[in-house]
């Protein structure tokens, strides 16, 4: 079947992003990239049911066994990262074994994270079924669980073989997970590409009625972006944080809203409106671009605000366990204009803290 092919550049551990629709059933495809015999297919409730027994048919010459984790963010937890190792080991998986991530983010999350640490380092595959997947969290190697006091603190930088984007799953996505892979989708336009957030404009219809075209260069471009970023630096020591757009607010509003009550994307949507405001109070964002920023998250049925019950107080201490602060001071990713981004640490407080009375939805 065709596909478009984006590849992340890191030497040894560089890898393809195939990209298109069908290649679930690619059996060359997903097996060129399985060195050993042994493939565990990691998925949940959500995408195991629909895709696992099509993917272990396209896999027949190799012994393949597949657990279904507990669904949700909430569930992202050492615990239940345990149950993956207690698979592996009851079924005397050996280090060629090949760990196959299939579903969405916290899937691909706590799978890569095994593979990090199973005998020090078994290679796996990603398998995205979500949009927020495809264009974000199975690309660039960021692998963790959640902690009750912060989320993705506890993890690893741990780069897969290969990523499969498969464009029909999103056919049977719900509409609020595709809504909050949309969130990402913008990001990008923001963060780092002003000629792709006007694309978004233009298309955004066709984004949501599923147009598998029109989703196809979505993921794609957003796959290109990421991975331009992560081949500059791999490990977040200088651009990469900018990919954090959003999600310094973000995850405070996941935290203290409890996980699993907001989607990620819909969190990192409200998180975009609040750096928009942020920088527009600091006179770095002019008002029009700020108001466009705000107006297609809107128009994409995405959350603009934290939520009400959560006071300012509440969300500044959230946001200072943060994996981008510095000895306990907040660093921001602020835009200053559609297209560029900076991160910084030297911000008046006052203009944050007026966001975050303001910014409540």
């Amino acid at each position: 079947m065709d596909h478009e092919t984006v590849r992340v550049d890191l030497g040894a551990r560089s890898y393809p992003i195939y990209i298109g629709a069908g290649l679930l059933d690619e059996s060359g495809l997903l097996d060129a990239h399985i060195a050993g015999r042994q493939v565990l297919i990691v998925s949940d409730g959500g995408a195991g049911p629909l895709y696992a027994d099509r993917v272990a048919a396209a896999l027949p010459d190799r012994d393949v066994d597949v657990l279904r984790l507990p669904r949700g963010e909430h569930e992202k937890t050492l615990d239940n990262l345990n149950l993956i190792f207690d698979r592996l080991l009851e079924r005397r998986f050996n280090r060629k074994a090949t760990l196959l991530a299939l579903g969405g983010g916290v899937v691909g999350d706590m799978a890569g994270f095994a593979a990090a640490c199973y005998q020090r380092g078994v290679p796996y595959l990603q398998v995205p079924t979500t949009l927020l997947a495809q264009v974000d969290s199975s690309v660039g190697g960021k692998t963790a669980v959640n902690h009750p006091l912060g989320k993705n603190m506890i993890g690893a930088f741990y780069q897969p073989v290969a990523v499969v984007a498969d464009i029909a799953t999103l056919e049977s996505l719900p509409e609020r997970e595709l809504l909050a892979g949309l969130a990402e989708v913008i990001k990008y336009g923001v963060l780092w590409d002003g000629t792709f957030f006007e694309w978004i404009e233009g298309h955004l219809d066709r984004l949501l009625a599923r147009d598998v075209s029109v989703l196809g260069h979505a993921v794609r471009r957003s796959c290109e972006i990421k991975a331009e970023v992560v081949n500059a630096d791999e490990r977040e020591n200088d651009v990469r944080a900018l990919l954090n757009l959003g999600h310094t607010f973000g995850h405070a509003i996941e935290a203290g809203a409890g996980y699993g009550a907001w989607l990620h994307g819909e969190a990192v949507a409200a998180g975009i409106c609040m750096a928009a405001d942020t920088a527009t109070r600091l006179g770095w964002l002019g008002g029009q671009e700020r108001g466009r920023i705000v107006a297609l998250i809107e128009r994409a049925g995405l959350p603009t605000g934290a939520p009400a019950a959560l006071d300012p107080d509440q969300l500044l201490g959230l946001m200072q366990v943060d994996k981008k602060a510095v000895d306990g001071g907040i660093r921001l990713v602020l835009p200053l204009a559609i297209g560029r981004t900076a991160v910084t640490g030297d911000f008046d407080a006052g203009a944050l803290r007026e966001t975050l009375e303001h910014c409540r939805a």
